[in-house]
């Protein structure tokens, strides 16, 4: 059976009807699904996102990018909340957590880093810096995470800009690239979501 995870999605705000909306990538769905994860989409509503990890037994969670925190002149204060929440849920509960871009500096900033502007990171490729070497991935970030706590290891890098990072004691990590927009799924990453999700394969 797959690894049930609860994803996170952004709000969008639909001129013509009015209405605040949720959305996700359509790219997540494949992705997770060959990584052995089923998907599990969050609302942004703390209270009822909490229940649903609750009562579905969510094995654990993936926050998605897209748009910025509310700290750094993003539109989404629910999000952040919600994610802040589930995160100190898992936390507490020892269920892992992927951060992608976005994702990876609400994990950061909750834990007391902070967060910086950086040039040459959007839309584009680079090569980063891991422990096993180096690798290219693509960028979609304008802002970098600065002073990170003592309890957050940096496990990538690009230069002077932290790439990812991972909890020394919980099973929390954080990337600044984005697997599900490769047009071919990186083993890398299919490997880092198995690994921290303990799933298996189709």
């Amino acid at each position: 059976m797959s690894r049930r995870i609860g994803v996170t999605q952004r709000c969008a705000d639909d001129e013509a009807t009015g209405e605040r909306r949720y959305a996700l990538d359509a790219r997540w769905f494949e992705f997770l699904s060959a990584c052995g994860v089923l998907a599990v989409p969050l609302p942004n509503i703390a209270e009822v996102a909490l229940r649903t990890a609750d009562e579905l037994s969510l094995d654990g969670f993936l926050f998605t990018g897209g748009g910025d925190l509310a700290e750094a002149g993003g539109n989404q204060p629910e999000r952040d909340e919600t994610e802040r929440e589930l995160l100190a849920l898992a936390i507490r509960e020892g269920r892992p957590v992927l951060g992608v871009c976005r994702g990876m500096e609400l994990i950061a900033t909750a834990l007391g880093a902070r967060l910086k502007p950086v040039d040459g990171h959007v839309a584009t490729r680079h090569t980063i810096t891991q422990e096993d070497g180096e690798r290219v991935v693509n960028s979609y970030h304008d802002l970098a995470v600065d002073g990170l706590p003592a309890e957050v290891v940096v496990t990538a890098w690009c230069e002077d800009v932290v790439e990812a990072v991972r909890h020394r004691d919980a099973p929390v990590e954080g990337i600044m690239w984005h697997p599900e927009r490769e047009p071919v799924h990186a083993q890398p990453d299919l490997l880092l979501v198995r690994r921290l999700f303990r799933a298996v394969d189709r």
